[in-house]
């Protein structure tokens, strides 16, 4: 299972049914859990955790230590979930002081020539798409996909449930369950094809829409829109979460789409 042309530093752990194909270089202090392949001329260095099950592709290079100059070599982590697939050149640093560990969920497809920087959190089951860069930081909710080429602004936030479209710039946060479109990026309807997907009935999927339309649709500034939400809606996790999200936005959050000064109602 272990191929002789590769180097696996001695205090490094596999499980016994890990293969690991020619030429790749494993560091001390890894942990890789059964079941996980590793392609050829990958780079796993010191303080990787790799769950069961998971694809490593060739090429990718996995805790190398962050690209950020305030960096002053303090011990740290990446967490890698089990069933997660890495492509081909994907880099993931180790974090800093900030968060001491990058993390990288379960069930996600992490597509060629991603980037991922230190301190970020990406939850289960995301996607992301070709060449996506992903600055230090950040933090992905479960089920996100973003579409290729997408850059995600450092310390940003992206909650769970939500689609990007493909070359977006991501300097602002944005609140779960949406899509996001157009340049500069901006709220794009409720992402309920991905909801109904995951087994979201229509009445919640219409809450949903809802609280939206309240946010993005009534002429209502951020602050109006909360309190009507908190004072006329029924409290729902769903409300609560938006609401709970938007309010701990340090960035805040995306706007509707808006031409020549004039709102357009994209929220059907």
């Amino acid at each position: 299972m272990i191929h002789p042309h590769t180097y696996i530093h001695p205090n490094a752990k596999l499980a016994p049914n890990v293969k690991v194909d020619p030429y790749s270089v494993i560091h001390q202090d890894v942990i890789i859990g059964e079941g996980t392949w590793i392609g050829s001329n990958v780079t796993i260095m010191e303080g990787t955790r790799i769950g069961k099950n998971c694809r490593i592709f060739p090429g990718a290079v996995i805790a190398a230590i962050p690209q950020d100059l305030k960096f002053q070599g303090e011990y740290s982590q990446v967490f890698i979930g089990d069933n997660t697939t890495i492509r081909e050149f994907v880099t993931i640093n180790r974090g800093s002081m900030d968060r001491e560990k990058t993390v990288i969920g379960s069930n996600c497809l992490i597509m060629a020539y991603c980037h991922i920087a230190h301190d970020c959190i990406v939850g289960n089951n995301c996607i992301l798409s070709n060449s996506t860069q992903v600055a230090g930081h950040v933090t992905i909710g479960d089920w996100v996909a973003l579409g290729g080429m997408s850059a995600v602004h450092q310390f940003t936030n992206i909650g769970q449930h939500c689609f990007i479209s493909g070359g977006s710039l991501v300097s602002k946060d944005v609140p779960p369950y949406i899509k996001t479109a157009r340049n500069p990026l901006c709220y794009a309807g409720v992402n309920s094809i991905g909801l109904k997907r995951r087994g979201f009935s229509v009445e919640k999927i219409n809450h949903i829409l809802d609280i939206y339309r309240v946010l993005y649709n009534k002429g209502m500034n951020t602050t109006q829109a909360l309190e009507f939400l908190e004072e006329e809606f029924d409290a729902t996790d769903e409300r609560d979460e938006i609401v709970t999200f938007i309010r701990e936005s340090n960035r805040g959050i995306i706007k509707r789409f808006t031409k020549n000064g004039v709102d357009e109602d994209i929220a059907h």
